[in-house]
Parts: C-alpha cells; structure tokens; sequence
C-alpha cells in the first residue's frame, strides 16, 4: 500500500508542476498580449435649436468618446451631476469606450462653458438640449443605428444627470434604455419633504441641501443674486427659503420639473441606482421611479449601494457590482449583446472599516424581486407616555442628524451613525431589548400624534438602535421632517398619523432596542422661528420591514480571470488531499480503548522531538477526568504549550497517545467535536459585536446553529449584556472571556485553556476562575495550563507539574500542598519539585 501510495504521490507532483508551467505561461501571455483596449476623444463646440419654439441656439460643450472600432457601435449619452461639467464623467466616459461603447458628454447649458441658463431639467430647455444631441449622434457614421434618426442608445447620469436620462426616455422614444443614479423622482418632494405623505405643499424645506444646490448655479461673472438660474427658478428659490416652507405653486412648477411627470411614457427598460447614504435623494425617491416605471409594463430593475451624496461612491465591492450591473444593462438593452440581466433586487448593508482603503465595507445582498418599501413588516412595540417639547425662537439651536455636501468623507462619517439631538428639544419611545435579531430593508413606519397652541408643528422623527450600554446610533443620518396642521391643543384629541421613515438596511441586533425619536430641529431643515411647546405621542408599534435575501459576492474582472486560471491546480490539489486523508484515515486507529472511553483526556508517554535534534518534550503522561479542572504547570520552557499544541492537532508527536474520550486523537476524528480549545489567541472582527463574533465562528464549522447553545455558553462565561456591543468596546479581560466563550460554543465535555488569565488584572482573574469552575461542572473537565500559581491553587481541582519536558508530579492540589503542619503554598511545593528534578533528573512523582 505504502508503495502505490509513493507512486500516485510521485505521479501527482509531475502532473502538479505541469499544470503550473502552463498556468504560469498563461498569466504571462494574458500579461504582455492582452493590452489596455483603446479609445479616442473628440472635444467640439456643438450648436443646437433649442428652447420652447425650437428657435433658440444654444451652444455645448461636447466630447466624443468612440471606442477603437471599424465598425458602428452603440452609444450612450451621459449627463452629469448639477454643478458638473463634461469632465465630471470622463472616467465612467473611457470605461464605457473601452467596453465597445461610442459615448457622448457634455456640459449641460448654464455650467462650465456651455451657454443659457440653468432650467432645472424643462422639458423645453435641458430635456431638449439632449434631443437634439441625439440627433446630432444619429448623424455620425461611428454610431450604429436602429432606423433613420435613430441611434441605437442608452442615457445614463447621476444626481441631475439621472433625472434628465429619465426624463429624456420618457419624451423621445428613441432611448432604448437608461441608467439613472442616485436621482430624483420628483424635486419638490425631494427639496420639500413631509413624511406624511401630504405633499411638497406642505413640505418642510431642506434648507442646507437646497442651499449646496443654488450655489451650485453661482460662477464668476454671474448674477450675484441668481447666478446662472433662470428668472423663474431663481424667485421660486427666493420665496420658498424666505419662507421656510413650500406652496403649491413651488410644488407644481418643481414636479414639471422632474421625472414624475413623465413615467407614464417611459419605455426604455430602466436600471435605477440609490444610494442609502443619501439625505439628499433618499431611496424613496426610487421607489417611487420603480413604482412609475413598471407600471408601464417596462422592465425596471433596483440596486441599493452603501454610498450617496452623503457617502460617496461607498465602498469598493459596491462600486464593482454597481460598474457591472450597468455594463449587463446597457450591453443586452442598447448593443444587444450578452444574457438578459435578472429580475433581482440587490442592496447593501455597511459592516464595518475597510482600513486597506480607508472607507466602509459592506456586504451585498440579493431578492428575487423587488420588493419595494414595506415588505413582511415585523411589528415592534415601543413605549412612552405623551411628552413635552419646545421648539426654540429662531429654530435655533437646532438637532444636527446629517452633515449635508461631505462627499465622499460621507464613508466614515455614514459610518460613524452620530447624531445630536438637544434636550428639552426631543422625546424618546424605545422598545424593549430584542430577543432575536432583526435585518430592516426599506422604510419602519410609526403612526405619531402631536398637539400645538399654533395648531401647527414641524416636527423630525427617526429611528435609533440603542446597544445595551445605552449609546444609540441613527443610520446614515436619515430624518423623516413632518408638516403637521390643525393640531388640537390638548394630546387627548389629537388624531394620528402615519410616518414614513428613509429607506435604510440596517440590522437590529439581539439585545439592542430599537428608539424612536421625535424632535423639533434639525440642522438641515428650516423650523418654525416663534418659540412653541409641543406635546407628543408615538404609537405603541414601530412596523419594521424585511426581506428573504441572500449574499452576493462581487469581484472585479481580472480577479475573476485569475482565479479561473487557478482552478484547475486547486481542484487537483484538492483530490489528491482527498486522496491522501482518505488513506491516512483508513489508516488511522479508529477503535475504542473501553477503559477510557468515559475518560475525557488521558495522555501517555508523549514525547515530541524536532529535526535539529530538540526535544521539547521527553515523556509526558497524565490524565483529566470529569468534574476536574486540573492545572499544567511549568517552568518556561517546560513543555506546557507543545504538549497543548500535540493535544490539539497543531503539531504531531514523535511518540506516544492521546486518547479523548477512549478515542486516538487524529485529524478529523468525530470525537473533536467533544473538545474545545484556546491555544492561540482567536481573531474577532472589532466592528461585529461579540454575539456575532461568535455567531459567525460557529457557522465556520458548519455544525447547526442549535448545538451552538449560545444562551448557557454566554451565561457561563458572565458576558451578560456586553456580548451585544461592538467588540472594539472590549476591555482586554472581556476579550479573554469571549475567546474562553468561543472555545466553550457547544458545550465541549473537554475544554482546553492556554494562559487565559494572561494579561488580566486581580478581579478579572477572580472572574476568571469563576468561569472555569462554573464550566466543570456537571461532569464536564477543564485542562488550563497557568503559571499564576497562586490563582491554580484557588481553581484547580488537581495539578500537573512539567519540568524539562517530564512530569515531576501530578494528583490533587491538597496532595501536592501537604496537609497540616506540613503543608505548604503551592508555589513552594512547585519550586521544591522543579529543583528536585534539575538535581536528580531520574527522580519523578507519580
């Protein structure tokens, strides 16, 4: 057997270095062959007519993107962010171009060096700026056509450029489909919110974002008061921000203004992009594009990424995924080339720091479908009796929950969740502590009364996750602003009303509360000037929704090139470890030795000698039996962690056994599942708390969750409530106490400790030892090797004491102390028996 066995493993090396000279020549190849594809850009001045009568030149700046073809190509229009210029999108401009795509930029009219003025996307002027582009591209022999006049294209943008793809496709037939990012559905509402549902009439004006935006329109040279605006958008902005609130005829002329009012003639299959750090044009407002869209029977399709105008482009795999979702887009619907993208709903859920790129990671999910907003609801009670709170003369100061125009710093400020709410200023109605965790997607609704002597209150509500040490965090800084109007004067009368909070992905962990907060500030919006007291109520329930979804991975191109030329030596590396495990297995000594099988360890004659002739352990035998928590002590250099390191497979003996349970110690044997261990210090993730650290080591090893017994294992180890906070909070003794709680994850009858109280202060040590003696009992054992011997004498039941890779003595702590007048510290009785054992090597107690 030995000798087959020296020929397959021959056989297999030859092949195994073959494969990886072909792998390797393959990676050169792909290297030096496989070059960049190549682009080429026109910059031109185009004149168009424009304007309501089509009379009116209007001169663009433009770049064309043509990618390096003989032939038609595809092409796509894509527009930029308010503020922006052509040059804004010249990295998404090259990607496209380089993936077979003619694309045109430009600078939209009242920005960089186009002329007009700024018309917020009329239909009549901006819209109509991107008619006659297309028009001007279905003159191009570069570009592919689907008909006379008619460009085989896509229009894509973010911001104000989504808009106008959205509303472009719904005003000229010829789009043939659309990637709108992180836009609007309709402005009033986005720039006038009232969470009620009752309308940018009634808004409640975002005044920092709204301010970012008109600025945005102000250039040298401009109108110092207007900029670049329009007559009609700029007295609309006027009035509205000497106001504080909308009017009907603001909201009238912003929805003329945006998407929503012309969904009902979008054909182009549509990809809408949002981002859930985003106060700006929160996920709502995609929601209600999706809603408008598929109501025409056209295609549409979601993705939620962890970014925005608050938190940039977001993390690096949600760029990825977003990058490739686009290009499966445009390619089926535009160039008519690859698989028909699926009818899924994907999203994203920050899980901590990505320090490698100094942002967010997240993790990204997947639904079959769109679920929309409000999906399988989970109802949450929440408690609070009626409360009084002022709004302050001048509204001022005021709460802050978001800090509009970050960008990009938006990555680390989304994650930090920080918000300020002022005393006397907000009422709180929390929940009680969640007994099992819940993953939120989309928008927790809350019904809230109010009553004011005005009979008129703003008001902010938001919803917290507060861990059991009471710190309370607000998702990406989302507020759902209010307008409430003939308000009673006394709570008893007051009627309630239904809120819709932001959309958000956000997991309420176990143990957490979930917190409502009512307000009567915010920094980003305007409030109320007259100082009022108002008296507030929430509903006894919080409506959570959920979704059934699973984890997606995305990664990027190369990368995917890489591992597929990897999988080949992976896969015959795996069969031949297959190959070998199964013959040392058959090989391995699978029997029972019946006198120990209820013993939990016994170790006999274990020695372990290295190459260069060291012997770290000469001859080591002893046994643990249940109920014992017995000590391995030692001088350095004794032995005591190579004996742990051969007990728990991390190295292999030169001689001798190890029996657990009856059963020989080899790899894989089903009896490990009896033994927990901590030899090495574990790796916990600092932004998961220690409930999911724990969580996510037990489904490392693929055994149910159920045999985890979270709740006895937690309640042994005295983590109480700290086992639902972020493991950054740790202080060095509670992290001991979690690696002791992760070795002890299924109850193990066998636990095996290196050095757990190192580190540890006086009372955490005391603790400590409560743990372990706690853990023994019930007919379990623990084998805890310590050189604090004062503290072995106080836990341990029976010791084991090694010197010079030997066993000098091992029985009952009381036996190896003395009784009496002759007993003795066991620090004294150790010292005695090492000295005795460096004096007369022979010489051994057994």
């Amino acid at each position: 057997m030995a000798q087959r066995l020296r020929e397959a493993l021959r056989g297999w090396r030859i092949f195994a270095l073959g494969a990886v000279v072909v792998l390797i020549c393959a990676t050169i190849a792909w290297i030096v062959f496989d070059e960049e594809p190549r682009y080429r850009v026109r910059s031109a001045m185009i004149t168009v007519n424009s304007g309501p009568n089509g009379d009116e030149p209007i001169s663009l700046d433009t770049s064309l993107y043509l990618p390096d073809t003989d032939d038609p190509a595809p092409a796509v229009l894509l527009a930029h962010g308010f503020g922006g210029t052509k040059n804004t999108v010249r990295a998404q401009a090259r990607d496209l171009a380089k993936d077979g795509f003619v694309v045109l930029t430009w600078t939209a009219r009242g920005f960089g060096r186009s002329s007009g003025m700024i018309h917020l996307n009329d239909p009549d002027y901006e819209v109509r700026d991107a008619q006659r582009l297309l028009d001007w591209l279905a003159t191009q022999p570069q570009v592919r056509k689907d008909a006379e006049n008619d460009p085989q294209v896509g229009a894509a943008g973010e911001s104000y450029g989504g808009a106008l793809a959205l509303m472009l496709a719904g005003l000229d037939q010829r789009v043939d489909a659309i990637v709108p990012q992180i836009t609007y559905n309709d402005l009033g509402n986005s720039l006038l919110p009232n969470a009620t549902g009752a309308g940018a009439a009634q808004g409640v004006f975002k005044r920092m974002w709204a301010g970012i935006f008109f600025a945005g329109g102000n250039t040298p040279g401009s109108n110092p008061q207007c900029g670049r605006f329009a007559p009609n958008i700029c007295e609309l902005y006027q009035k509205v921000a000497t106001d504080g609130e909308g009017n009907p005829e603001a909201a009238a002329t912003l929805r003329r203004l945006s998407p929503a009012s012309v969904l009902p003639t979008v054909k182009a299959p549509t990809l809408l992009v949002q981002g859930l750090a985003d106060t700006l044009f929160p996920v709502t407002e995609a929601n209600a594009n999706a809603i408008g869209i598929s109501a025409n029977g056209t295609p549409v399709k979601v993705a939620w990424f962890s970014g925005g105008h608050d938190g940039g482009e977001g993390p690096k795999a949600d760029q990825e995924r977003i990058q490739e979702l686009t290009l499966d887009w445009l390619k089926y619907y535009v160039a008519d080339e690859g698989a028909e993208p699926k009818d899924t709903f994907t999203y994203s859920r920050m899980t901590g720091l990505d320090l490698s790129r100094q942002g967010i990671s997240s993790t990204a999910y997947q639904v079959e479908s769109y679920p929309r907003l409000s999906s399988s609801p989970r109802s949450v009670a929440v408690t609070g009796s009626p409360q009084e709170i002022a709004n302050p003369a001048g509204g001022s100061p005021a709460a802050i929950s978001a800090l509009p125009g970050l960008g990009q710093l938006g990555d680390l400020s989304a994650l930090a969740e920080v918000s300020l709410d002022l005393p006397g200023q907000h009422a709180t109605f929390d929940s009680q502590a969640l007994s099992e965790a819940i993953d939120v997607v989309g928008s927790p609704t809350v019904r809230i009364k109010a009553a004011s002597p005005s009979g008129e209150a703003v008001l902010f509500v938001k919803i917290y996750a507060v861990d059991a040490d009471g710190r309370a965090s607000l998702t990406n800084g989302q507020v759902a602003p209010v307008r409430l109007q003939n308000l009673p004067t006394d709570i008893a009368n007051a009627q309630e009303v239904t809120v819709q909070l932001p959309g958000i992905t956000r997991r309420f962990e176990r143990g957490e509360k979930v917190r409502i907060v009512i307000a009567t500030t915010d920094q980003g919006y305007a409030s109320p000037v007259e100082p009022a007291v108002y008296t507030v109520d929430a509903a006894n329930e919080v409506q959570l929704p959920t979704v059934d979804s699973s984890p997606i991975n995305t990664t990027t191109s190369n990368l995917r090139w890489i591992l597929a030329g990897l999988a080949a030596t992976i896969v015959l590396g795996v069969i031949a470890a297959i190959v070998i495990a199964r013959w040392r297995h058959r090989k391995a000594d699978r029997s029972v030795v019946e006198k120990y099988a209820e013993t939990p360890l016994v170790v006999d004659g274990l020695r372990k000698e290295y190459s260069n002739g060291f012997v770290a352990v000469s001859e080591v035998s002893f046994k643990v039996e249940r109920g014992q928590v017995v000590g391995l002590l030692g001088p350095n250099g004794a032995g005591k962690t190579t004996s742990l390191r051969v007990l728990m497979g991390l190295t292999q003996p030169s001689a001798g056994e190890v029996l657990v349970f009856g059963h020989h110690l080899v790899p894989g044997a089903p009896v490990l599942s009896r033994l927990g261990a901590l030899v090495e210090g574990p790796g916990f993730l600092p932004h998961l708390s220690g409930l999911n650290n724990l969580r996510l080591y037990w489904e490392s090893t693929g055994r149910p969750e159920a045999d985890a017994r979270f709740d006895e294992v937690i309640e042994i180890a005295g983590l109480g409530k700290a086992i639902t906070r972020k493991m950054r909070t740790y202080s060095h003794g509670m992290k001991q106490r979690l690696a002791i709680a992760q070795a002890m994850l299924g109850l193990p009858d066998l636990l095996v400790l290196d050095e757990p109280t190192d580190g540890l202060d006086p009372p955490q040590i005391a603790q400590m030892r409560r743990v372990l003696q706690r853990y023994a009992q019930d007919g379990r054992a623990v084998l805890v090797s310590s050189h604090l011997l004062a503290e072995v004498e106080q836990t341990c039941t029976h010791a084991v004491v090694v010197s010079r890779g030997r066993v000098v003595a091992s029985g009952p702590v009381a036996e190896i102390v003395g009784e009496g007048k002759d007993a003795r510290r066991l620090e004294d009785a150790f010292l005695e028996l090492v000295s005795s054992r460096d004096a007369d090597p022979r010489e051994a107690t057994r």
